[in-house]
């Protein structure tokens, strides 16, 4: 029997085991199979481990100290498939993110400040850096506080998540084809990518409203508007300079529809084949960005606030996600900010 120390934390609204990298086997391959065994995948029900038979569930931090200037700590996000043998490293997760800072500190890679301790994060998936504000009273992390997000009961601590340089961080490119939108298989996309690869989309112009449910969008019904969205994955991924991603998490799938509840546009997002229950916080700052392009699909339906500073609230469908997005005088993106919550649920050991 194989185990670990392991800290399992929600953060934002995904949930998932947090590691020291020291604590995993150093070869990919051998610590791969054991995050399979820790989340009991490949089964539908994950049933012989600890993830909770869905993607937002079966996710993992590995974080380590770190040695660049001016970073704090690294994070390597893993994404665990509940039915399939496969783990990921293809994209970043700004929901686990949210939880990095509070582990870091918990774990002694960060020394409380005071009240409240920045954290900077380098993220290993894409290269980028956040920043994040943990709450730190007396020296120790606490999860308690007022911040509510939608997708979460209750109330926690504010976590606010500041973004640097993520433009172009899987893709190389903001808009990897140049294009603010490219038309593949009949619908017009605009492939873009601002910390998350996204392919954005009129709901309509595929056969869907973009108000669905979930379990709408999951339904036999929909099948074949999910078999159209796969081959616009599947076609766009090299134009996207991802290669072939038969077998890859990303890009995730972003329709769009007009506002229904006085935010900036009305989103539902396919990660990439399993319908969200919300929407990634990476995925929101790109589409909040993809709205900000000019001639976009998503900028036809977005209703977008003046001034340099924007806050966009992305709807979706367990309720909202405000962007605060920078621009520079040519309208570009040059910053995002968001607020997360994160909670410790459980420290300890896990076995394989």
């Amino acid at each position: 029997m194989i185990s670990a120390p392991v800290m399992w934390m929600r953060g934002g609204t995904s949930k998932g085991g947090y590691f020291l990298e020291q604590d995993l086997p150093s070869d990919a391959e051998e610590r791969d199979t054991f995050l399979l065994g820790v989340m009991g995948s490949p089964d539908p029900r994950q049933i012989d481990g600890m993830g909770g038979a869905d993607p937002l569930t079966s996710k993992v931090a590995v974080v380590k100290k770190s040695e660049r200037d001016g970073v704090d700590v690294d994070y390597l996000f893993l994404q665990v498939f509940v039915d399939q043998a496969l783990v990921s490293d293809q994209q970043n997760c700004g929901n686990i993110l949210a939880g990095v800072g509070p582990f870091a500190i918990e774990r002694g890679l960060v020394a409380a400040t005071g009240d409240e301790t920045r954290v900077t994060i380098f993220m290993e998936n894409t290269g980028q850096i956040a920043v994040e504000t943990v709450q730190t009273p007396g020296g120790t992390v606490s999860y308690a506080g007022d911040a509510a997000i939608d997708g979460v009961p209750g109330t926690n601590a504010p976590i606010p998540v500041e973004f640097r340089d993520t433009a172009g961080s899987s893709c190389g490119a903001l808009l990897p084809t140049g294009n603010a939108f490219d038309e593949i298989e009949g619908v017009r996309c605009t492939l873009i990518d601002n910390g998350m690869p996204c392919i954005v989309f009129k709901a309509e112009d595929v056969g869907a409203t973009g108000y669905e449910t979930r379990e709408e969008l999951e339904a036999e019904a929909f099948a074949p508007i999910r078999e159209k969205i796969e081959a616009i994955r599947l076609a766009a991924g090299p134009l996207m300079n991802l290669g072939d991603v038969a077998k890859k998490s990303v890009p995730k799938m972003t329709l769009v529809a007009r506002p229904q509840n006085g935010g900036a546009v009305t989103t539902r997002v396919f990660i990439p084949h399993r319908a969200h229950a919300s929407i990634g916080v990476l995925g929101a700052v790109t589409a909040a960005t993809a709205c900000l392009v000019e001639g976009s699909p998503a900028a036809e339906v977005a209703q977008i606030p003046d001034g340099k500073r924007k806050t966009l609230s992305i709807e979706h469908p367990s309720g909202e996600m405000s962007c605060v997005l920078e621009t520079n005088e040519a309208g570009e993106v040059t910053s995002a900010a968001l607020l997360r919550t994160a909670r410790k649920l459980m420290d300890g050991t896990v076995y394989v």
